[in-house]
């Protein structure tokens, strides 16, 4: 079991409802990580993600927790997180299907692997609108983008992965 510390002179990790906050944790945090697993295409380092864009969840949770959609601003914080590892280090994303921190069992290998290849952004629409199940309306405003992008970005996303799959995609 997770356990949240209230604690910090300057108020950060303070909340007025932690328990709301584990309740969050709870029935979200597999999903949000799974998600940014796939989204990254780098298990190790979307679980950092999403432990880094919840532990910040936490530390600003009065202002998150009146969000309609706070996974998806806890899914924005983690890609944006990665992103900048991955731009300061160079970072390498390792072979998705490989060891790794292990967050339940990853759907269909095939198109896991599919996904992977697609950019960035187009996988973190596809992440969103198809593992996550968002609409395009959420997507944007998680994302932080206009839903013309989310559809473009999707349409181009599944163009490829169709391409890539086979029909059956």
């Amino acid at each position: 079991m997770v356990e949240f510390v209230v604690a910090d002179s300057r108020g950060i990790g303070l909340s007025s409802d932690p328990a709301a906050f584990e309740g969050f944790y709870r029935d979200h945090h597999v999903e949000v990580a799974r998600a940014l697993i796939i989204a990254i295409g780098d298990r190790e380092l979307g679980s950092e993600a999403a432990d880094e864009a919840f532990a910040r969840a936490f530390e600003r949770w009065d202002q998150v927790n009146g969000y309609e959609n706070r996974s998806g601003w806890v899914y924005r914080v983690g890609l944006n997180w990665a992103r900048g590892r991955i731009r300061r280090r160079s970072y390498r994303p390792s072979q998705l299907l490989d060891g790794g921190v292990h967050v339940d069992e990853l759907p269909e290998p095939e198109l896991i692997e599919a996904v992977a290849n697609l950019g960035f952004s187009h996988r973190a629409v596809v992440v969103a609108r198809f593992f996550l199940d968002w609409s395009i309306e959420q997507t944007a405003a998680a994302l932080d983008i206009p839903e013309g992008t989310v559809k473009t970005r999707q349409a181009r996303a599944v163009r490829r992965l169709r391409r890539e799959l086979g029909e059956q995609a």
